[in-house]
């Protein structure tokens, strides 16, 4: 059963400049919601981000909401947080995948987030995973979103050159009567 296993947890990272982290939640299970939130802030704390938090209808929207933010705010990273309990329905299965599909893509187009949507069979798993004082587990996408934002800021900047030319070589332009120019 995996709830007795260990598991190694990196440290959080240390950041020379503030960290601005958005929390993103659908409160559909406020309690549960608001314990997710409590270990995301308290994480984010940890590390010296100052955290802000938005609401949103429900898991299908947070992918959404990042994006948007993502496009038009000044955040370095993201944590999404709600939680999708199974029902009778394939609707769970519909939340589960689209929201999970879509935070998966932002973070493969380099938004730096963590994804903390608790996907459980019944309200006592979720209610383990998101308490502070158990799993944590909104503690945790903080945690992630706070690596990836360590690790975009580490390759700010860098570059790899031009298509096959590499980096530092010089570049003429056809027509360019401004003399080379470098990569």
């Amino acid at each position: 059963m995996a709830a007795n296993e260990s598991h190694y947890t990196l440290p959080l990272p240390k950041f020379e400049k503030p960290v601005r982290l958005l929390i993103v939640v659908a409160p559909y299970y406020k309690d549960i919601a608001d314990n997710l939130v409590a270990g995301a802030r308290a994480v984010a704390a940890a590390a010296g981000a100052a955290a802000d938090v938005i609401e949103v209808p429900g898991a299908l929207e947070v992918p959404a909401a990042i994006a948007t933010a993502s496009r038009m705010s000044n955040y370095d990273g993201f944590v999404a947080l709600g939680c999708v309990i199974r029902g009778e329905t394939t609707h769970y299965d519909t939340v589960c995948n689209d929201s999970s599909r879509g935070l998966m893509l932002l973070g493969l187009e380099g938004v730096a987030l963590g994804n903390g949507i608790l996907t459980v069979e019944n309200r006592a798993q979720a209610e383990v995973r998101a308490d502070p004082a158990g799993q944590n587990k909104g503690g945790g996408a903080a945690a992630a979103a706070l690596h990836l934002v360590a690790l975009s800021r580490k390759w700010a900047g860098q570059s790899k050159g031009v298509g096959f030319l590499p980096l530092g070589e010089t570049i003429r332009i056809a027509q360019d009567d401004k003399g080379p120019t470098r990569a």
